[in-house]
């Protein structure tokens, strides 16, 4: 019975250790293939650029509602996160907001959005770097999030989205209500990304580093961000 007992169990640990070496060649597919560094240090339409490390920054919550996470506070598991990305058509006589229709275009043609996603939203036809003297960069510097109230709800209530990029400077101030249920949320808006037209609209992993500590503004600081690209 010990022989037998001992046969049994040696066929189980080998078993187990040619399922653990197969997996590795299974994970093959889930291998990312590049880097995109999304960070623009050149960008001069970010709000106090040249006080800053860059011209990217995140927008905590507590920027919206003191008492909530500040830049350095946020979780670390909330910085790591499938991302995202939706194109802005912004064409005469529409919105110049994502709306809960183009949520549901864009879901037919990719599939449901992740939860704990960040979307990144991607102006069409936008150069990577916004020049300064570029007078249609200039008036973007007070546009509100370019996403619907009622899309963003929706994202962070039914997708569990933690957080939205843009590739220009935003003034969530124009929507209290909608910055209120971010901040009461925990998601984060990055505002003065770059180089979104290098990526893909799924199958992406956003790394966002804020700094640890802000002494003037602690619910916002300049930020550096990496796209690991499939």
């Amino acid at each position: 019975m010990r022989i037998r007992s001992f046969i049994v169990a040696y066929a189980l640990v080998l078993a187990i250790l040619l399922f653990a070496d197969r997996r590795p060649g299974s994970g093959q597919q889930d291998r990312y293939s590049h880097v995109v560094d999304l960070t623009d240090a050149q960008n001069a339409t970010a709000p106090h650029a040249a006080a800053l490390e860059s011209g990217t920054r995140i927008i905590a919550p507590a920027a919206l509602i003191p008492g909530t996470w500040a830049a350095g506070q946020i979780p670390p598991e909330r910085l790591v996160a499938p991302l995202v990305v939706m194109d802005l058509n912004a064409v005469p006589d529409s919105s110049p907001q994502i709306s809960l229709d183009d949520i549901a275009a864009w879901e037919s043609r990719h599939g449901i959005i992740p939860q704990g996603a960040v979307v990144a939203i991607r102006r069409a036809g936008a150069a990577d770097h916004p020049m300064a003297n570029d007078l249609s960069t200039i008036a973007l510097s007070t546009t509100p999030l370019p996403i619907a109230r009622d899309a963003a709800l929706f994202l962070v209530d039914a997708r569990y989205t933690i957080g939205f990029a843009v590739e220009t400077p935003v003034d969530l101030a124009s929507d209290r209500t909608l910055a209120q249920q971010l901040a009461l949320h925990g998601s984060y808006v990055i505002e003065g990304a770059a180089r979104f037209r290098s990526l893909p609209a799924t199958g992406s992993l956003i790394i966002v580093a804020p700094a640890k500590k802000t002494i003037k503004e602690p619910g916002e600081a300049p930020v550096r961000i990496l796209a690991m690209v499939r």
